[in-house]
């Protein structure tokens, strides 16, 4: 009697296991079911069924609601930890298959940065991506701090470029630039050679500062408070080249980041360097934690420090850890 062919296993349509691992980490990362659905374009129930099914799947508890935010139990955090990079690369792969075979020569970049960076940082960069990839065709995004993150959680964009000081958990920032803090004065300013100069030298003239929602706002108070010196404010105004000019008017002297001072600003406008008052300021380049970079993204980031993502514990496909 002839043995029986074994018959290939059956997977049912419903025990799909990838589409409850993206419904779960799309939740996870989100903080929201109503959120996770819009990001798939599934309807809120369809995605609550495959969270219940994948926990009744896994015996345990993953999600708990805290308020009207989603947390994450223990046993989802060891989850999400585990599932995050196979679904991430999973939904990555058609980006890395067409890469192997047609090589790095089409698609599209999103960057998100703010003015100063957009402005002094990016130009010689960008010059070189578009050099070497003319058909990418690549979208700066410019933002505040807070809208970049906004758009790196809502993959609006691939990566941000710019400055960090408190790092979410749910972000990776790898610095590449160090800038110092400088007082600019008009170069008649009584303070533009004053030998050793001291905070407290600051206080009988007004400040030009960017406005009270801005990091370098809440820098300069800080550091001040912190000193116990008094200051005033003379005016505020957003954007460094309206700062400079002002300052060149004479209508107050501001503490800057040395990243937006040019030759010809130096050429009008006294500048002191205030490190032993301010930390410096780092620029780099911030994603998604578990985020798979395209390989637009990784070509872009490589122009700015080769094998950025590919050292202390981040890997090849740039998923990274701080």
């Amino acid at each position: 009697m002839s043995a029986k062919p074994i018959a290939a296993p059956r997977f049912a349509y419903k025990g799909d296991r990838l589409k409850p691992l993206r419904a779960f980490c799309q939740t996870a990362r989100l903080g929201s079911i109503s959120r996770a659905a819009e990001a798939l374009f599934l309807s809120q129930p369809a995605v609550t069924l495959q969270l219940q099914a994948l926990e009744r799947d896994l015996g345990t508890r993953l999600l708990e609601r805290s308020g009207r935010r989603i947390t994450l139990t223990r046993e989802g955090q060891e989850l999400y930890e585990l599932a995050r990079p196979l679904v991430e690369g999973l939904d990555g792969l058609d980006a890395a298959f067409r890469e192997r075979v047609h090589g790095l020569d089409a698609g599209e970049l999103h960057v998100a940065a703010g003015s100063s960076t957009i402005l002094y940082l990016l130009p010689k960069i960008v010059e070189a991506f578009k050099a070497h990839h003319p058909d990418i065709r690549l979208s700066l995004h410019n933002v505040t701090g807070a809208g970049g993150l906004e758009l790196l959680r809502s993959d609006a964009v691939d990566l941000a470029v710019g400055s960090m000081l408190d790092v979410p958990a749910d972000l990776d920032y790898a610095p590449v630039y160090r800038f110092e803090p400088m007082l600019i004065t008009p170069r008649e300013h009584p303070l533009a050679n004053k030998t050793d100069l001291r905070l407290q030298d600051l206080t009988p003239y007004g400040l030009i500062l960017p406005p009270q929602r801005l990091t370098t706002y809440r820098l300069v108070d800080l550091v001040f408070q912190q000193n116990r010196v008094p200051y005033t404010v003379a005016l505020e105004v957003g954007g460094w080249e309206v700062i400079k000019q002002y300052v060149a008017m004479g209508l107050g002297i501001s503490i800057v980041t040395a990243i937006c001072l040019t030759e010809a600003d130096r050429a009008r406008l006294a500048a002191r360097s205030l490190a032993k008052y301010f930390p410096s300021r780092s620029y780099g380049v911030v994603v998604r934690k578990g985020k798979f970079l395209s390989p637009q993204a990784r070509a872009f980031t490589e122009l700015i420090k080769p094998a950025l993502f590919e050292r202390a514990g981040y890997d090849a496909t740039g998923q990274s850890e701080r």
